[in-house]
């Protein structure tokens, strides 16, 4: 895989009756038209008392498992109440984002790349990074390179998210020609994580390209092995995981709350850092609420080796995970530009005296 390295639209105002009520609305526009540093240095009291946050029970959301544990989430909002909503993969999330059933999402960068493409820029936008690495291709016994998959069934989270785009991306370029209803020379089935584990250890899986911890229990719990490491196919291993989105339009209603969001999940991604001891049981536990068990020791200690936690969201490896997209025939063509605004990241960045993160050129920063 060579080339893989690196709510709504806001309608239109309609005819005013008066010239109050045009003043009116062009003061209303004018507030929303500030950055959203400028629209959250004022107030002194939240602008929505709830905030909706999706997230997956993966190791690679560990800061969103850590930031909800740990309190560190709900104490940057203060008052604002956070709610919560479990996903399996981010096709799923980014349906519950768009029907404005949640207000911001832990998901992969190809759920996020395909929500603003199709909806010409006005759905979401990427305000900070949470996770990279931590994903691979993990087959039986008996598969001991590609030229064996040939023929076989491969699972992926579900059609179109990451790790299904990195799978029929890799599989193209070792000569396999896949399709999106399972056919080709390799077929992939989308499948629930829990299920491809089950599935695997009943022999009816071949393999399967997923996040952590579930490639670390399909090695240790179900006897697989690692065929393809995602991070050695990108340069210095870093390829983005997990980012955090929010819809534009609570983004440009309440920036108040998205600045405090932010300053939890900064606060998550750092207490990670600074509790290397403790952080496995932590996100052990918050898994264990979601899967009715915890991982075993040695998987979740395995899955934290192979990710990283950091609020970059590597935004130049975008226009790359574009391409892949279009090429796994999951995405449609579209530009990206404006899909990230992390003015407000980098303000808290700036606070704390961090290096700011770059957009890429594909937004704010």
């Amino acid at each position: 895989m060579n080339n893989i390295r690196t709510a709504t639209a806001r309608r239109s105002l309609t005819t005013l009756a008066t010239l109050g009520l045009v003043a009116a609305m062009m003061a209303g526009c004018a507030s929303a038209a500030a950055s959203p540093g400028e629209a959250s240095g004022g107030s002194d009291s939240s602008s929505v008392d709830e905030l909706r946050l999706g997230y997956f029970a993966n190791v690679t959301h560990a800061p969103a498992l850590v930031g909800l544990e740990e309190g560190l989430i709900q104490d940057a909002l203060g008052d604002v109440e956070v709610t919560t909503q479990v996903f399996n993969a981010g096709p799923a999330a980014i349906e519950a984002l768009s029907a404005g059933a949640i207000d911001a999402t832990y998901i992969g960068p190809n759920p996020s790349i395909n929500t603003f493409i199709q909806s010409d820029g006005e759905s979401a936008r990427i305000i900070a990074g949470a996770a990279t690495g931590g994903a691979a291709l993990v087959v039986r016994e008996g598969i001991d390179d590609a030229a064996d998959l040939e023929g076989t069934m491969i699972a992926t989270p579900q059609l179109g998210n990451t790790q299904d785009v990195a799978a029929r991306v890799w599989l193209a370029d070792e000569g396999f020609e896949t399709d999106t209803s399972g056919g080709g020379d390799v077929n992939i089935t989308p499948t629930e994580n829990a299920q491809t584990l089950t599935l695997f250890q009943q022999g009816q899986l071949d393999g399967a390209w997923l996040p952590e911890p579930w490639v670390s229990r399909l090695i240790i719990d179900a006897g697989a092995k690692v065929l393809q490491d995602e991070a050695d196919l990108w340069e210095d291993g870093e390829f983005p995981t997990t980012v955090l989105l929010v819809r534009k339009e609570f983004l440009d209603e309440h920036p108040d709350v998205v600045a405090d969001l932010l300053a939890g999940h900064q606060a998550s991604v750092q207490w990670i850092a600074d509790n290397a001891a403790d952080a496995p049981a932590v996100i052990n536990g918050a898994i264990e609420k979601e899967a009715g068990k915890p991982l075993a020791d040695a998987v979740i200690e395995r899955a934290l080796e192979h990710v990283t936690f950091s609020v970059d969201p590597h935004a130049d490896t975008f226009e790359t995970l574009v391409d892949n997209g279009i090429g796994a025939g999951t995405q449609k063509e579209g530009s990206i530009e404006g899909l990230f605004d992390l003015r407000l990241l980098n303000e808290l960045l700036e606070g704390n005296g961090t290096e700011p993160v770059s957009a890429a050129g594909l937004g704010e920063d």
